[in-house]
Order: structure tokens, then sequence, then C-alpha cells
């Protein structure tokens, strides 16, 4: 691993106003906002990464705050992480290397998409709505999704440059050896995968179906999910005040609006 979490705390994020209304109240239209942290990384320099992605990197390795562009949203929280790397590495995305971002309220599933599967073959993606069993009268994704929507990626008799490659698998653009999941395609044409992400959902166990359809619109068995358990993102506060203070405890009392 090339990044370091350890050594890192106190990270905190400031919204950087634009300038002061004729009112004085806060005018932040870019939605600019500044990291700060202690570390103990005296050699390295640090990257910032919003929601599992790449925001910026220091300059300096003393430089502990870094101006960010953060995604606007007033429905979910924003997940910052600052990391520590070698200078040579500074410019690099680790993102890979990240705990995988929340799913937010969503459900992703990954399709493996064979070359087994014929040219027309389509998914319908169906779940049990919290309670009961899955209902397979109603997908989920408003029309089939395709699996080959270009033909250039389906390997097979007459889909690429014929008499290239071995008798009865011409592969022009379809997913080679080591490219994909291997072991879960042919030998010499590893299968790989198409993603689906639902809706947002609220707060529940699921179970989830799909089945394939060929292009005369036969069905194949479903395979089904295990329950997934869903849980919503907090949605951010939009106003935090200060109500009470208590001198004997030094405690303060905040109230909080998503208002």
């Amino acid at each position: 691993m090339s990044i370091c979490r350890e050594g890192i705390e106190n990270v905190r994020v400031f919204s950087l106003p634009d300038g002061i209304a004729a009112d004085g109240g806060h005018a932040g239209i870019s939605g600019a906002a500044l990291v700060t942290w202690r570390s103990s990384h005296a050699e390295k320099l640090h990257q910032v990464y919003l929601n599992g992605r790449f925001a910026g990197v220091t300059i300096d390795n003393r430089q502990r705050r870094l101006v960010v562009q953060p995604p606007t949203s007033f429905e979910s929280a924003l997940r910052v992480e600052v990391v520590a790397v070698e200078p040579k590495d500074a410019h690099v995305d680790h993102a890979d290397e990240l705990d995988p971002p929340p799913a937010g309220g969503r459900v992703r599933l990954s399709l493996l998409r064979s070359q087994t599967l014929p040219i027309g073959a389509r998914v319908n993606v169906y779940f049990d709505n919290g309670a009961g069993p899955i209902d397979y009268g109603h997908p989920l994704n408003a029309t089939p999704i395709a699996i080959w929507p270009c033909p250039q990626d389906k390997a097979g008799f007459g889909m690429a440059e014929f008499g290239a490659s071995d008798f009865g698998y011409d592969s022009a653009a379809s997913v080679g050896f080591g490219k994909g999941s291997f072991g879960s395609g042919q030998f010499g044409l590893d299968a790989d995968t198409i993603e689906w992400i639902s809706s947002l959902l609220p707060l529940g166990r699921y179970r989830f179906g799909v089945k394939v359809l060929d292009a005369s619109g036969n069905e194949s068995i479903a395979t089904e999910t295990d329950p997934i358990a869903v849980v919503p993102p907090a949605k951010p506060a939009a106003a935090l005040r200060i109500t009470a203070f208590d001198p004997q405890t030094n405690q303060l009392t905040l109230s909080v609006s998503d208002q």
C-alpha cells in the first residue's frame, strides 16, 4: 500500500464564503471548502479524497490545509479523507486503495457478462420491495438492459476479423485473457461485468433477482441475491446554533436543523 492513514487526525472541513450579503449573511455560490488536519508525517505530502475521489494534493510537506471543490448536495453527507503519500506518488490517484464509498441508500449489482450469452440477450432486475417474495411481474429497470449494446464486444464466429483468430472465435473488442473475471469465461476470453445501480431506497433489507431474456423474449431461471441491508445516508445539517451554555459543566447545548 502506497498511502498512509495512520498519524493523521483532527480533520476539519469549513465552508468558504464568496462574500458577505447586504444583510450580513453568508454568500456561498461556488461551494468551495477548506480542509485542515494534523499529521505526524513530516517528510510526506498529503492528498484529499471526497467520496473516494481524488480532489487535490499539497505542494509542501509542511502544508496542512487545502481548498477543494466538493460536490454540492443537500441530501447526503460528504466523506472527506486525508492520506499521506511519498512525494513521487503525489499526483497518483490511489482511490482503489481506499475503502469503497458507502452505497448511500442504493444497491449496486454486478452482472457477469459471459461470451456464452447470445448476441440479443437482455437483463431484467426485480426485487421484493423489502417484504415478501420477489415480484417477478414488475422489473425495476424501465427497459431491458442489453448485455451486448455494442456488437463488437461479442466474440464469436463472424463477429470480428474473420479468419484471423481461432475457428469460431473471432474477437476484436471483447475482454481478453487476464483482463476480466478470470476463470469465469472461455479460456483466452475472460468474462467481464456490467453494473446496475438502484434508485434511492428507504431503510430496510431487500432481495433482488435477475433474469436473462433472449432475442425471442424467453426468460432464464432467476438468479437471486441474499438479503441486502440498505441504510440511507444522514442528511447534512443546514443550520447549527448554540442555544445554551452551562459554565458549571463547560458544555454547550446545540440546536441542529435541516431547514
